[in-house]
């Protein structure tokens, strides 16, 4: 899959058939959605094109009022989400930075100025609530005739269901929050993972016999938080079984709160010998979260740390041992 950043770009092809959208997640009812476009995508002999945004819309609203709480949790990092629009065989993607310019543009600027000129889309597929342009006044009906001012042609795609459950990154929001992973997962269509970039922390597991490897993030609201049975893929032919803490690390000290950024440490059962110390920094790894075992504790002492960390440890083992 060819990434770009914006459309200003000679790599991109010249038409093609496009939909729009976050993709928070790439849940099932959005694998749907893609399948659908890459039918028409090779029906038309066009590339198949996604068009999404950084950062999510709301949350360039929410700072721009200086409300954090107007933002969405994340369910997915946009590494995550380009891998798995990749996974799906989209031809190419394009994000788009979404600022003051962007937040501005009526409909039908959006419509000829991006989708026309920038895309080249010849066919465009939407969702059921999709909104654009400026104070989202644009709807399905309204796209429908600027395409056929604009040469591209238009359809909608209904709710993807799951019994009578309508897939959507809100419902895998809340299954994250409430930790119920086996919902989120049956959402997603895989188990719920994280990867990135292993950075180097404070190193406090060495002193406590617990090494860990530490993701970082730049966004502040997790879609799901706590402590996790997990499993490490990218350290070795076979996922490590682990656990797993998500969250901003209020463990020992309250005001630790990691500069506001979001961290993952997980911490494999057992510690792959190849790696020594310091092997695994730089790597980029794939942590699944298959099953919550509480929230984040904050605990009186290191030594309390410690114990919380065994008993973790020990319920993870019991987790993977009732697999077998």
């Amino acid at each position: 899959m060819k990434i770009f950043r914006g459309f200003e770009h000679a790599g991109l092809a010249p038409r093609t058939a496009l939909t729009i959208g976050n993709f928070d997640g790439v849940h099932r009812g959005h694998q749907a959605m893609l399948a659908l476009l890459q039918n028409e995508a090779r029906h038309r002999a066009l590339p198949s094109c996604v068009l999404t945004f950084e950062p999510h819309p709301r949350d360039y609203f929410a700072q721009l009022r200086g409300d954090a709480a107007l933002a969405p949790a994340r369910i997915a990092t946009l590494r995550d989400k380009l891998a798995e629009l990749e996974r799906c065989g989209i031809d190419q993607c394009v994000v788009l930075p979404f600022n003051a310019r962007l937040a501005a543009m009526s409909a039908a600027s959006f419509a000829q100025d991006v989708l026309q000129r920038g895309l080249g889309a010849g066919y465009v597929l939407v969702g059921d609530d999709f909104r654009f342009g400026t104070r989202r006044l644009g709807d399905y009906a309204l796209l429908t005739q600027l395409g056929k001012q604009l040469g591209f042609d238009v359809a909608r795609m209904g709710s993807y269901e799951i019994g009578a459950l309508r897939v959507s990154s809100s419902a895998v929001r809340e299954a994250l929050a409430q930790g119920d992973m086996s919902a989120a997962a049956c959402l997603l269509g895989r188990p719920y993972s994280i990867s990135g970039h292993v950075v180097h922390g404070r190193k406090l597991g060495r002193t406590l016999g617990c090494r860990t490897l530490n993701l970082r993030f730049a966004h502040s609201r997790p879609a799901a938080s706590g402590i996790f049975v997990v499993q490490v893929m990218g350290l070795g032919e076979l996922p490590l079984p682990g656990v797993a803490s998500l969250g901003i690390r209020p463990s020992v000290d309250s005001n630790d709160v990691n500069a506001g950024r979001v961290l993952l440490e997980a911490h494999c059962l057992q510690w792959p010998e190849n790696l020594g110390a310091e092997g695994a920094y730089g790597k980029i790894i794939r942590v699944e979260l298959l099953h919550k075992l509480h929230d984040e504790r904050t605990y009186a002492c290191l030594l309390s740390l410690e114990n919380g960390i065994a008993q973790d440890c020990r319920d993870a083992r019991a987790f993977f041992a009732a697999r077998i």
